[in-house]
């Protein structure tokens, strides 16, 4: 018989995928020995049978529960639903994978309105008890019952403006009985029902409301946007409660054992006295930060420290804590590995190598590869910066410039994105419904909130800039505007400018400059070099895109467009020329005028390169995307070139195909009009022997047919290749090594890839439209249905954004495995988009190919993700 339940002091760190990190965590800090408050965790395996069994707790499941709130009773000697006595729990979710703010929890539960007056007569403090009930009934509406947390926010509001009071903290026990009564009668209005008084029946609405958590939209994008797979589940953790809200030796707060948003090695947090958690990551009141706490409580303070250290050293990476006090008792409510800005990340890495406690490996799996985009991208320009005067300054919650139009809805702020706007969110505090708005802005901008709270953590998480609490500013959302202190008026649209790195806010658009690759990145950057063992090259098309590549560490070009060369002024008009030709002999008239074009461009990536591999695909998209589509650009295309408008009508709708992506293109073309492949290979040849003898290198073109799906084209066009090669070096009476590959994008070659490996010296994947071809997808078109695909979990990814590896991966994997059987020595590698993201780079690694490429700006990304794939298949052996 499966067991679904563990007390904590039954589990450890490494029952994570069992008890979730939050559950493993607890179970671990209690196996320690740290002050953690007894409690149970109910499995993620529960949680898939919950929606197993059409989104209900199983009776042998709440029955395993029950029984174990019953050893809990007995633990800590309280008993659930007593007047005399009463334990209450903490009710909260936790994924194998951190997931902050995107499910649900529910503190105080196993009030009523008899408990209540039993804990106010055991504490000696009404008021505590009654902010602790009502604090409860607002967080069950809303978590158990959906209702709109507004509601009772509104009454709150009331009835502190009725006692002439600013802070929940400053209402005394008659308001909040007060209170009680205005919460109790806004429930029954909705539900129709009184508020439940049977704290079992609130264990059980609160099991089945975080299982249902599970799904929630927030949590389902959150999932989608971080590739977390939705069959991991979340657990339940049932937790005796202790109390931050009983008085002023009671507090609450979050601590970092380094800085999240620098990698400072100094402990690093916020607390508020006379408080729940909740108060200090929803940002609702300012809190101090966690020095203070010397000051105010140093014997807790010294507790912490010491349990942050250990914490850091057990774990062997920097800690997020969550601790309360009760009644001048620490306790730890959790630990995790904290979520940290891309910089602290890096930092935090180094330094725990050269203080010791890590190896190189260790520090290079710390770093998430993803996050390195934020760190490669631009900041203010400093003498701009210097002139500027900021409107408003808050905290530097998430490091980083970002500039854009001002929104204070996040529904508008994405509607804005989608019309290609760039936007600064704008809101008074940031909650987990916010967060599609968050994901598409270039910043975040709050008037509430500390440095741990939820707009914070999230954008730091995101890699966005984020200044949070600029406490001096009235920000109106309904009227979309904010109002600094010298009464100037931020609309929705106007530009803004942040300061993530001061936490500062500016008006207008700041200039940038470009991220600058050193310190401590540079140094990760090393060890992933020494560790890796797949190439990185990159996928370029100019001169200066392959010098951008240079800087990041490109061992050499994997991929270059040769079609979107043509698209420059200076040479459309003679690729337009050459569609329309209709003899042999006017089209090789317009490719003699490219063909010096042509050349110098190959020239150029050639001498950029300095004598590293540049491997350059020949003419592949359908001949129809270079000519114009609107009819006044037609008809100065016609009079250029000495044809009828009609004429030309003509010929562009007889290049018009039904489905122009598997129709007359790629190798295709080389069949069909023979001197295309011809003038390439001719500049190719050229270029290289002429950048050998100006440069000194050593220069192997690397020549790619692309769509290749039967062997006998490919020996087809490599006879053009060849043959035109030859006749040069021979007019030249010089020479060179060149290889003559292809691009792997189609299933049939993958199922034929040892016949191809018999005529390619190389295969290079294209994984953008082998995944099209294999899924029968438009990937131009399945934006259309693809978010239906996810919502309902056909698919839990973007199969365009990283490999399929069940399917595309499959194909990949066989026609390794089949070309090497032919050609043991022919090199591989990949140069779609995926190249560049992490779980397809370990792809990659696992399947034996040699290098991967993908666009500059990710080669940084590639370098961590293929030293990471070689530590853990390493550490797997």
């Amino acid at each position: 018989m499966s067991k679904y339940v563990y007390a904590f002091s039954e589990g450890n760190a490494s029952m994570r995928s069992l008890l979730g990190g939050k559950g493993a965590n607890l179970a671990e800090m209690t196996g320690l020995g740290l002050p953690v408050p007894s409690g149970f965790t109910i499995t993620t395996e529960a949680c898939n049978r919950y929606y197993a069994d059409g989104k209900q707790v199983a009776p042998e499941i709440m029955e395993e529960a029950l029984n174990a709130l019953k050893a809990l009773e007995e633990r800590v000697g309280k008993q659930f639903g007593s007047v005399e006595n009463p334990l209450l729990v903490s009710v909260r979710s936790g994924a194998a994978v951190s997931m902050p703010g995107m499910m649900d929890t529910i503190l105080n539960l196993g009030l009523n309105d008899e408990t209540v007056k039993g804990l106010a007569a055991a504490t000696g403090n009404p008021r505590f008890a009654y902010d602790s009930y009502r604090r409860f009934i607002q967080m069950f509406s809303n978590v158990v019952m959906e209702m709109d947390s507004s509601l009772f926010e509104k009454a709150l509001e009331a009835v502190k403006e009725k006692a002439g009071v600013k802070l929940d903290s400053q209402l005394s026990a008659e308001n909040l009985e007060e209170l009680l009564k205005d919460y109790k009668a806004i429930f029954k209005a909705n539900k129709g029902i009184d508020f439940p008084q049977d704290p079992k029946e609130q264990l059980i609405g609160a099991i089945n409301a975080v299982f249902r958590s599970w799904d929630n939209p927030r949590a389902h994008f959150y999932r989608l946007m971080n590739d977390i797979p939705s069959s991991l589940g979340t657990a339940v953790n049932v937790q005796s409660m202790v109390f931050g809200n009983m008085g002023d030796d009671c507090g609450t707060g979050v601590a970092f054992t380094r800085s999240p948003s620098t990698g400072e090695n100094a402990l690093f947090g916020e607390f508020l006295m006379n408080a729940q958690g909740e108060d200090v990551v929803a940002g609702i009141r300012t809190p101090k930060p966690i020095a203070q706490l010397k000051e105010d409580m140093p014997h807790c303070f010294d507790a912490l420290w010491d349990i942050a250290n250990k914490l850091e050293a057990h774990y062997k990476d920097m800690q997020d804590l969550e601790f309360t006090i009760e009644k001048g008792k620490l306790y730890m409510l959790q630990t995790r590995n904290g979520k940290r800005t891309a910089a602290a990340a890096l930092r935090i890495a180094v330094e725990m190598v050269e203080e010791g406690s890590i190896t190189k490996e260790d520090a290079l799996l710390m770093v998430d590869p993803k996050q390195l985009d934020s760190v490669l991208h631009p900041t203010f320009e400093p003498n701009a910066l210097k002139e500027a005067n900021p409107i408003a300054t808050g905290l530097p919650a998430s490091p980083g410039a970002a500039c854009g139009r001002a929104y204070f809805d996040p529904e508008k702020a994405a509607e804005a994105a989608a019309r290609g706007e760039k936007v600064i969110l704008v809101r008074v505090e940031t909650s987990p419904e916010d967060i599609q708005g968050m994901n598409i802005a270039e910043g975040i901008m709050t008037a509430r909130g500390g440095m741990t709270s939820h707009a914070a953590v999230v954008a730091r998480g995101m890699g966005r800039c984020c200044v949070a609490g600029c406490n001096d500013i009235f920000i109106d959302e309904e009227n979309a505007y904010f109002r600094t202190t010298e009464d100037r008026i931020i609309r929705e649209g106007d530009y803004i400018s942040l300061d993530g790195n001061m936490g500062r806010v500016y008006m207008g658009q700041l200039p940038t400059i470009p991220a600058n690759v050193s310190g401590n990145f540079a140094i990760i950057m090393g060890w992933a070099d020494e560790v890796r063992r797949l190439g990185i090259r990159t996928n370029a098309d100019t001169p200066r895109d392959a010098k951008q590549a240079l800087e990041f560490g490109a061992e050499g070009i994997g991929l270059c467009r040769t079609e979107h060369m043509f698209f420059d002024e200076d040479r459309i008009m003679a690729v337009r020329r050459m569609i329309v030709s209709t003899t042999e002999r006017q089209r090789k008239a317009a490719l003699e005028e490219l063909l010096p074009m042509q050349r110098q461009d190959f020239y150029e990536l050639y001498m950029a390169m300095e004598g590293r591999p540049v491997t350059i695909r020949l003419l592949d998209p359908p001949l129809h995307e270079f000519l114009p589509k609107e009819q006044e650009e037609v008809e100065f295309l016609a009079g250029q070139i000495g044809i009828t408008v009609d004429h030309l009508n003509e010929v562009i709708r007889s290049l018009q195909e039904v489905n122009p992506m598997m129709g007359h293109r790629g190798c295709r073309l080389a069949v069909t009009f023979p001197e295309i492949a011809r003038m390439q290979t001719t500049a190719i040849i050229n270029a290289a022997l002429d950048a050998m003898k100006d440069g000194g290198f050593t220069i192997e073109p690397q020549i790619m047919v692309p769509l290749v799906g039967d062997v006998k084209e490919l020996e087809f066009v490599k006879g053009i290749i060849d043959e035109t090669a030859n006749r040069i070096m021979e007019e030249r009476g010089e020479s060179l090594t060149y290889e003559v590959g292809t691009m792997i994008e189609l299933p049939r070659a993958a199922l034929t890839a040892d016949e191809i490996a018999t005529q390619a010296k190389f295969f290079s994947f294209g994984t953008n439209d082998l995944s099209q071809m294999t899924f029968g997808f438009s990937r131009d078109d399945s934006g259309k249905f693809l978010p239906d695909y996810y919502t309902f979990k056909i698919f839990e990814n973007d199969p365009f954004a990283k490999v399929d590896q069940k399917g595309v991966g499959k194909l990949i994997k066989m026609a390794v495995e089949l070309g090497r059987s032919t050609n043991p020595h022919m090199h591989m590698g990949i140069c779609g988009e995926h190249g560049g993201e992490p779980s397809s780079v370990e792809f990659c690694h696992n399947v034996g190919l040699d290098y991967v490429s993908c666009s500059p700006f990710r080669i940084p990304i590639a370098k961590l993700a293929a030293a990471q794939a070689k530590v853990k298949s390493d550490r797997a052996k």
